[in-house]
């Protein structure tokens, strides 16, 4: 008995929670339409602030890249600047002052992570040697004997090839 009492409760109250929930009013067709749009133009707004956001981070990447080497090239231009005083003073001066413009040049390509490429006595790498010649010396075959132009890197990527004559060892007997 105080079973089936119990089960009347819940069975009353089970009601109760249906009768409520379908007392709650349904939103109209006109609330429903004022969120769509209220949604829709966040939605609107959001897709625009993006673009906007897309753009402005591309103009910044083009500007940061176009001038990346501003500060490389502010150091060159001293540089320049002492080559026309070597071209202007006297001749016994000027080897003495392209010395110095050329440690100036080093110093600078070092500081910005570019470094030439020692070749001649080394085996020849195709990744940083370009051969421009092939000439017998005493020399084993395959070594570089002459350096033409200076290769370089920059960092650790090879940024020019060193132009060189390599050795095809010695001549047939």
């Amino acid at each position: 008995m105080v079973q089936d009492a119990e089960e009347e409760s819940n069975g009353l109250d089970l009601e109760k929670n249906e009768l409520s929930a379908s007392d709650s009013p349904s939103p109209s067709f006109e609330d429903l339409q004022c969120d769509y749009h209220e949604l829709n133009d966040r939605f609107l707004r959001l897709a625009a602030d993006f673009e906007n956001f897309r753009k402005r981070t591309a103009r910044e990447m083009e500007a940061q890249a176009r001038f990346s080497i501003e500060n490389f090239a502010i150091e060159l231009l001293e540089v320049a600047d002492n080559f026309e005083r070597a071209l202007k003073s006297d001749d016994a001066k000027s080897r003495e002052g392209l010395e110095q413009i050329q440690k100036l040049f080093r110093t600078i390509l070092e500081r910005h992570g570019i470094h030439s490429i020692e070749s001649v006595g080394t085996k020849f790498d195709p990744a940083c040697h370009e051969a421009v010649v092939s000439i017998p010396s005493d020399s084993e075959e395959g070594t570089v004997v002459e350096e033409f132009t200076c290769g370089y890197r920059m960092h650790e990527r090879v940024i020019r090839c060193a132009k060189v004559a390599v050795s095809k060892g010695k001549e047939g007997v």
